[in-house]
């Protein structure tokens, strides 16, 4: 994929003038110089607790929150995403990472059937500026939205706020829009999930992330069905939840599709990297990015991820 130029970006409108190199910085930093995102998800301590870190199949690195961070410094990611305390923890060791900040997050504690599920703001804006002041690399902030909750207007009503005020301050902005609750049937219903991506945009987020559509039927292929959402996000890039860990194949093969047969623009990826071990981890990151970042076809990313290909990507 041919690298953007800084005047390729489009900047928002609710952008302000005295923050426009700021935003282009931000943008050009989370997606590496290509225009697509990378994003390494660590936000799951608090959705998923210690079950993602934990247990049968995961890497026993993976206990320790540090593994995250030392991902995140040796591989090649775009963000690495986590809530404010987490990145606060770190940060100060691991100075060149860029950080996106979960600006809201709830455990799975409270299943749906029990409560429609709400995840209001955990903290404002001017504590994540002032990390920033601090000297902290914040490119930008992400939110979580549950559509058909009886709760969606303020979480709406929240993140539609934060996207002006992030972008106000040259940060951009990643959504988390997932359609549950008690009036949601088919969570992964693609007409359901691209109007999740249209409303991202209608919000002015510069990214969205879903999770990836099914056909109940199981005919049509998943890459097939996210052309709608991609289509429906307009100039919000939209890109795919990684969902459960996968073998490295499978996983590559996947992110292949979703980019050039759905129209995804990068992806974000925690637990198929984070519960691997160290080594296979980095390589992991390597091989997406080589896919999300450079167009490598799924048989050069096996190459990147089995160490015979030494990819490297300078913004």
């Amino acid at each position: 994929m041919p690298k953007i130029t800084r005047d390729q970006v489009r900047v928002p409108a609710d952008v302000m003038p005295e923050f426009r190199e700021d935003y282009i910085n931000n943008y050009m930093a989370a997606t590496r110089g290509s225009g697509r995102l990378m994003l390494f998800a660590c936000d799951q301590k608090i959705e998923h607790m210690n079950a993602d870190f934990f247990g049968e199949g995961i890497d026993i690195s993976d206990s320790d929150p540090e593994h995250m961070f030392q991902i995140g410094n040796q591989g090649i990611v775009g963000v690495l995403a986590g809530q404010r305390g987490l990145i606060a923890r770190y940060a100060p060791d691991y100075p060149n990472i860029n950080y996106l900040v979960k600006m809201n997050s709830k455990t799975n504690l409270v299943k749906t059937a029990q409560s429609d599920p709400y995840s209001p703001l955990l903290y404002g804006l001017d504590s994540i500026l002032d990390m920033r002041e601090a000297g902290v690399n914040i490119v930008g902030l992400g939110y979580t939205i549950y559509l058909g909750s009886e709760y969606e207007s303020d979480m709406m009503a929240e993140a539609g706020q934060l996207i002006a005020d992030a972008h106000a301050n040259g940060l951009i902005v990643v959504l988390w829009i997932y359609p549950r609750g008690k009036a949601v049937k088919a969570e992964k219903d693609a007409d359901l999930i691209a109007g999740a991506a249209g409303v991202a945009l209608c919000l002015g987020a510069d990214f969205v992330k879903v999770n990836p559509p099914k056909d109940p039927e199981g005919v049509v292929p998943s890459a097939e069905l996210l052309k709608r959402a991609a289509s429906a996000s307009g100039r919000t890039g939209l890109v795919c939840a990684g969902g459960s860990t996968v073998d490295a194949r499978t996983f590559l093969s996947q992110l292949w599709d979703q980019i050039h047969v759905g129209g995804a623009s990068g992806n974000a990826t925690g637990r198929n990297i984070h519960q691997r071990s160290l080594d296979e981890a980095v390589r992991l990151t390597k091989a997406i990015s080589a896919i999300t970042l450079a167009d490598y076809d799924v048989e050069e990313a096996m190459d990147v991820f089995e160490g015979r290909d030494k990819f490297v990507w300078e913004d």
